[in-house]
């Protein structure tokens, strides 16, 4: 008896067993953590370079220069007189006329015109110049730009001086001549630009007919103010 109820009861139990659902066990995939960590850190380094290159960018050179740009500005400032110009006129604060062309990132082209008479008691020195320059940039380091100078130009230049006991003015002629100097440059924005500027200018002696020559040279050294276009 007791057989025939183990019997009987035994296939219920195997079925239960076989109907009750088996636990559910997810599969976690574990990531490769050195092959992870190595590529964030590769990211996170080409990010700082980055940014540090930018940065140090912007430090070194502010917006960029338009190329073909015109420019009109003004030159304020000391002229001083040396040789023979020193001899008969002092030095006095005198205003240049200037214009400028960038021809490119490094050069640009600058024409200068002036003209000043300088007294000393009744003698006079009177020099007029119209000049062409290259300026060369050096560097821009956050639109402050240094840079250097040398070119050619037309003078004229002009004594009254004592002649045989008389005040004379010497003959007024036009003669070649160098000039030369450097200055520095801050760009304020696309259309204005300011500045400090010191130019030599050596004009070549002018003969005369009934008196010692002309000749001499002057510095000039400016504060700038151009207007570009």
């Amino acid at each position: 008896m007791a057989l025939v109820a183990m019997s009987f009861f035994t296939p219920s139990f195997s079925f239960a067993q076989a109907s009750q659902p088996k636990a559910f066990t997810p599969k976690i995939k574990t990531p490769e953590t050195s092959k992870e960590l190595s590529s964030e850190e590769k990211s996170v380094s080409e990010d700082e370079v980055e940014e540090k290159s930018s940065h140090s960018a912007s430090m070194n050179s502010g917006s960029p220069r338009r190329l073909q740009q015109h420019g009109l500005g003004l030159g304020l400032g000391q002229t001083f007189l040396f040789g023979n110009y020193g001899k008969h006129g002092n030095d006095k604060i005198t205003l240049d006329f200037l214009y400028s062309y960038a021809a490119s990132y490094s050069f640009d082209l600058l024409v200068d015109a002036h003209m000043s008479e300088h007294k000393d008691k009744k003698e006079r020195t009177k020099v007029m110049g119209l000049t062409s320059s290259i300026k060369g940039r050096l560097v821009e380091y956050d639109n402050l730009s240094p840079y250097f100078l040398g070119g050619l130009g037309f003078y004229a230049p002009k004594v009254k001086r004592n002649v045989n006991g008389s005040t004379k003015w010497s003959d007024q002629k036009v003669t070649f001549g160098l000039n030369f100097g450097a200055g520095v440059d801050l760009r304020l924005n696309d259309h204005y630009v300011v500045g400090v500027m010191g130019q030599m200018h050596w004009p070549f002696k002018i003969q005369q007919d009934d008196q010692s020559d002309v000749k001499g040279y002057y510095m000039k050294l400016l504060i700038t103010g151009m207007y570009l276009f």
